[in-house]
Formats: C-alpha cells, structure tokens, sequence
C-alpha cells in the first residue's frame, strides 16, 4: 500500500509538472502582440478589371497604423502605375519585404524607390530578405537581385538580411528561410544554386512569408509559396503560436498541383481551420476554385485575386468583379 501510495505521488507530481508547462507554453504563446486593424491591397497579379495585370505580385500592407511593401511585381513600372490608378501612397513606405530572388516579384524595387526618394530619402530604403537571396544561380532563373543590390545601394537604401523568424513590428512576424517538413515541390525544376562549394537544384531557399498574428488568428502573406503553404503555416504555428489561420492571401504556387496533392494541401488547411483564401498570382485559378469546394467555402471567402483586390480583418475579402 506505502509503495501504491508513493506511485500515485509520483504521478500526480509528473502531471502537474506538465501541466504547469503546458500552461507557462500556452501562456507564452499567448502574451505574443496582435495587430488590431490589417488590410492589404493587392498591386501586381494577373487578373485585373482596374490597373495592369501581370504574372508577379506586390501587395501593400497597413497595419496598425504602419505600411509595408511585400514584393515589387514583374515589370519596372506596374507596382507603380497601379499605385496611383488605386489612389495609393507609397511615399510614406520606409519598409519592403522581398519574398525571394525572382524577377517577377523583385523588378520593380529600383524604380519604385528611385520615384519616391525624391520626396522622402526614406521612402522604401529598407529591404528585408531571407539568407540565401544574393547566391548566384545559373540555369532557367538566374538571378537578378546580384545587380539589383548593387544599384539599389547606390540610391541610399540597405538590404536585412533574416536566417530566421523575426518580429518586424508588434504582431507582424518575417518567417525568413522556411523547414520544409512536408514534400511540397512547389517551385520550378531546370536553376541551380552556387552553395559556395558546388552547384545543386535550386529549391529557392530564400522563400519567406509575412505572418500577422490577430484576436482572429494568424494570417499569412505569400509571394509564392516555393517553401509550400502547409509547410509555412506549419513553422508559423511554431514559432507563432497554434491558432486558427484567418486569412491566407497571395501566391502559393499551386497552378500545376494535380488532384491529389491538392486535395492533401486542402486537408492540411482545414486542419488548420483556415476561414478565407485569396489566392493570386501563381496559385492557379482553377486551384482556388478547387480549394473552395474542398474546404467547404463559399465566393465570399475564397477568391482569386485581382488587382486591387483588398483583404480586411474585420470586413473579409473584396474583389473586382472579375473574381466575385
């Protein structure tokens, strides 16, 4: 009986010591700041009923008072030219997030922070990155941020470079270089990178998202998901915490995913409990069509994006009529 009573001591003690960890975890996770007001305005995608339409992606973010520019879409000029049909200002962006090296999210950079430096020398002269952008690489994509920092530079402005999870601004999280835990080959075959010692397939180690954590969950903004977008809501509910996903907005590289993978990507994002997509750029009309219907959301919350197209955390998702 002594010995039954030492065991159940020692359980009970096991248990509250876990507990106590779980809820010191929970509380942790928990104490992370939220972003109370959020919305973004889509400048460079494909499908557009207002502006120029292209295969890049840009998007402006406000929140809580602040502006950041993810992505600088695929021509000099778009990001631009739809800025001000959109009646939107730039001029007051100090920060861009350039989601990886590719030139149809990174061309327009140069020209955007040359125009308005000429009101504001702060204007967009700051650039987050990932580890891994400036690598040489050789093959169908070589890449174009070499000279682009060289020439981005000379204006004034300075490159951050991230090897991990950041927190930018109170709840605004830079997930920098993504694990990829999950085999999402979400990027093209035929690039290769220069390690510094050899030359290997170039899986765009450079890929990174932008993570807002809110009251409604977290929400995720994608150039174009070449880490996966499972993969990076995965690692955001790590380091982040394990909250539902509000919102997930931008490319996710998902045009060429057969059936099968998608219907796998859409189990994921329900486990998730994923409320509203906008899904642009390189996610693939047809994909987010199939994704709506395997996640059981309806037009309002699941939406190709268009240019212009707005997500707002508290009023949802609002398209040109083109994608309604």
């Amino acid at each position: 009986m002594r010995k039954l009573r030492i065991s159940l001591s020692l359980i009970a003690f096991l248990f509250l010591g876990t507990a106590s960890r779980v809820v010191a975890q929970s509380t942790a996770a928990d104490s992370h700041a939220q972003v109370h007001a959020l919305k973004i305005t889509i400048l460079s995608t494909m499908l557009a009923d207002e502006g120029i339409g292209e295969w890049g992606f840009a998007a402006l973010v406000e929140a809580d008072g602040r502006k950041i520019l993810f992505d600088t879409g695929a021509r000099p000029n778009t990001v631009l030219e739809n800025a001000r049909e959109l009646k939107l200002d730039l001029s007051d962006v100090q920060d861009v997030i350039l989601s990886h090296f590719h030139d149809d999210h990174t061309s327009g950079l140069l020209t955007l922070r040359r125009e308005f430096s000429k009101s504001n020398p702060k204007a967009l002269s700051r650039v987050h990155v990932a580890n891994g952008i400036f690598l040489e690489r050789r093959g169908h994509n070589p890449n174009p941020m070499i000279q682009i920092k060289k020439d981005y530079e000379a204006t004034g402005g300075v490159f951050v470079v991230h090897d991990k999870p950041e927190e930018l601004f109170p709840g605004i999280w830079l997930s920098g270089p993504v694990p990829r835990a999950y085999p999402e080959k979400n990027y093209s075959s035929g690039t290769e990178v220069n390690t510094g010692t050899e030359w290997v397939a170039d899986t765009v180690p450079d890929d990174q998202s932008l993570v807002f954590n809110t009251s409604h969950g977290l929400v995720l903004l994608s150039g174009c998901g070449h880490s996966g977008i499972i993969n990076t809501l995965q690692y955001a509910r790590g380091f982040l915490r394990p909250a539902p996903v509000d919102a997930a907005i931008g490319g996710f590289h998902l045009f060429a995913a057969n059936d099968q993978q998608l219907a796998w990507t859409a189990s994921k994002l329900k486990e998730y409990q994923t409320a509203r997509i906008l899904g642009a750029h390189c996610t693939g009309i047809e994909s987010v069509y199939r994704l709506r219907e395997l996640l059981g959301l309806t037009r309002q919350t699941c939406l190709v994006g268009t240019i212009g197209a707005v997500y707002d955390l508290n009023s949802g998702i609002k398209t040109g009529p083109i994608a309604q």
